[in-house]
């Protein structure tokens, strides 16, 4: 069984948590997580790759272990999280890597590919958007208000996402039998989301998140060009981000592998199987694993 390492290191003076695991000299894969969890949700993804990958796996400043300032002392943006994440991975030595993104990891792992050195590999996304298909309007179209006017109304309205009820319909909505769901994951999620200020963090990236469909286009270009190997993974029940999300990574690279399995949001807490065999595979496929 192969050890995970949890550790931490200071980047830009903000001291962010990531686990670690696999040989140094194996081809990297880094995992990015979503809102509202941390790298809490790649715990048993992170064994299954790591006896033939060097798997990292940070937590956005903000969530997780790592740092909570509060939006005086740091200005949440998506730009400013991807350079954090950049800067870790520098400084632990990984140039070049292959890519998991799910839901808020999505444009973080876009910015970190469309990076001049181009460091990205190859791409996993799970429930993690890069087109304007896909987006559930019953759940955006609050998100969207509150980004347009911020007032009363709109701000009562998206602060459910920060409750234990929207926490756990993150989880358990679109999964046929919840109770594979561990309760432990919302109840995580939701104490991290319960430190003094960090409301204030989410309402901010809530308001950024209008900046990352305007970078689809140059994603789009960066994938007809690149042709980097795709895989879309997606729970099809989902209700943020539907199926039509996934199909759309064809359009830009008609190689890529689209698979929707009878899963939610968090597709890895009821189909950690399924989904990790199709990821093993497809990195097997395209990088050449220790």
């Amino acid at each position: 069984m192969t050890s995970v390492h949890h550790r931490y290191l200071e980047v830009d003076g903000q001291r962010l948590f990531y686990r670690e695991a696999g040989p140094k000299d194996a081809p990297a894969i880094v995992l990015l997580h979503g809102f509202p969890t941390s790298s809490y949700m790649f715990r048993e993804l992170i064994p299954r790759l790591a006896g033939r990958y060097r798997v990292i796996a940070p937590d956005l400043l903000g969530f997780g272990l790592s740092d909570s300032p509060s939006v005086q002392e740091f200005d949440y943006t998506f730009d400013a999280l991807a350079e954090l994440t950049d800067g870790l991975l520098q400084a632990i030595g990984v140039d070049e890597y292959a890519i998991y993104v799910q839901d808020y990891g999505a444009p973080i792992g876009w910015r970190l590919a469309l990076r001049d050195s181009a460091p990205v590999t190859a791409i996993v996304t799970q429930n993690g958007n890069g087109y304007d298909a896909g987006f559930v309007e019953g759940f955006w179209q609050v998100v969207w208000d509150y980004q347009q006017e911020q007032n009363e109304k709109t701000e009562t309205a998206v602060r459910w996402a920060l409750t234990v009820d929207g926490i756990k319909w993150q989880y358990v909505t679109g999964v046929a039998d919840e109770t594979v769901v561990s309760p432990d994951t919302w109840h995580h999620d939701l104490q991290k989301m319960a430190r003094p200020g960090n409301d204030l963090v989410q309402l901010k990236l809530f308001r950024d998140y209008a900046t990352n469909p305007a970078l689809y286009p140059k994603l789009h270009e960066f994938l007809r060009t690149a042709q980097i190997p795709v895989l879309a993974v997606w729970g099809e029940n989902d209700p943020i981000f539907a199926p039509a999300g996934a199909q759309a990574f064809a359009t830009d690279v008609p190689d890529a592998e689209i698979h929707l399995l009878d899963g939610g949001h968090f597709l890895l807490e009821s189909h950690l199987e399924e989904a990790g065999d199709l990821i093993t595979k497809f990195l097997d496929r395209y990088l050449s694993p220790r």
